[in-house]
């Protein structure tokens, strides 16, 4: 796939891939599943129903779909910020959406009988977003990148300084929250899957819709201005658009890292910097990549399973130290 030409041909060999990550997700784990029985299980009374409607297809949904959305996010950030390090934890939503999760589960707070932790990550998050937004405004009213980055670290630490606070008068719940913290799909559901999906698909059409204008502050804000674009109005339609799809993850499977910086620099060695060609594939590979960590971290010391961000942090890490060097020679 040529990086100017990414077309039809290269879209489906990305689906192919995200296909392919699925089914294998589906038939490997501590049963071994053979793929002949994927569609009984599915549509008929097969012997594997139990395993692979009830446990497995979920857990495949909400890792695809939060690999898309982290993707996503970390693919828009870099290129409204122009910041090739900065993913969707760049805000700080990220770290709001934890010490609201963190809470739920220290406090054992629950919602009509059910946890509390998806919705009052979910509150924080977009909290989060409204502060740093009102600070960085209050210091700079054209809502610079500089100062919205500066507020996004700043939050980020008191966030991280408060969950620490938490964790020390937390007692017997450390370990799920430590666990918590570390990323994990174990347990996920349809519900999950379905608000994942729903999130996604209107967040997701929104950060599409504004590839052009990021295309655009690729040049800087200011040329990006004369060429017709509202700075302000689109860069707070993306941060938005960034923060319900972090806030809606983290909230579902923790703190799970390196998708959303990792990914799109992968997956721009094949599609180019064009944000209407680059955005589109992040979907695929963010899915795909998210699938087959969660497959690795339930398999690979099976029967213990290993938490998913641990996984991510690992591989990320060694990818984006490849992907360093091989730019670095290329210039």
């Amino acid at each position: 796939m040529n990086r100017e030409t990414l077309g039809p041909i290269g879209y489906l060999t990305l689906a192919a891939g995200t296909v392919a990550a699925a089914l294998l997700s589906l038939c490997l784990g501590s049963v071994n599943v053979p793929l002949a029985e994927i569609w009984a299980a599915l549509f008929r009374d097969g012997d594997y129903r139990a395993i692979i409607v009830n446990v497995r297809l979920p857990r495949t949904l909400v890792a695809g779909l939060m690999g898309a959305a982290l993707s996503l996010a970390g693919g828009a950030m870099q290129g409204l910020l122009r910041n090739p390090l900065a993913d969707g934890s760049t805000l700080g939503v990220s770290a709001g959406a934890g010490l609201g999760a963190v809470l739920a589960i220290a406090l054992g707070l629950t919602v009509a009988g059910v946890s509390a932790v998806t919705p009052l990550a979910m509150l924080f998050a977009f909290l989060s977003l409204l502060l740093i937004l009102a600070l960085s405004f209050r210091l700079d009213y054209s809502l610079s990148t500089n100062t919205i980055i500066l507020m996004g670290v700043i939050f980020s630490m008191f966030a991280g300084s408060l969950i620490s606070l938490v964790v020390t008068f937390a007692g017997e719940r450390v370990r799920t929250i430590v666990f918590w913290t570390m990323g994990s799909l174990a347990g996920s559901g349809y519900g999950q899957a379905l608000l994942l999906a729903g999130t996604l698909a209107l967040c997701g059409a929104i950060l599409l819709s504004r590839a052009r204008e990021l295309n655009a502050f690729a040049i800087g804000e200011d040329n990006a201005r004369n060429l017709g674009v509202e700075v302000r109005r689109v860069k707070l339609t993306v941060l938005i658009g960034v923060s319900a799809l972090i806030g809606v993850a983290v909230s579902v499977g923790g703190s799970i890292g390196f998708v959303g910086l990792v990914i799109p620099h992968m997956v721009r060695m094949v599609a180019g910097p064009n944000h209407r060609r680059l955005l589109p594939a992040c979907l695929f590979g963010g899915a795909a990549f998210l699938m087959l960590t969660d497959l690795l971290s339930r398999t690979l010391l099976s029967p213990r399973e290993l938490p998913i961000g641990v996984i991510t942090s690992l591989i990320g890490s060694v990818i984006f130290v490849y992907i360093f060097f091989r730019n670095r020679r290329v210039r």
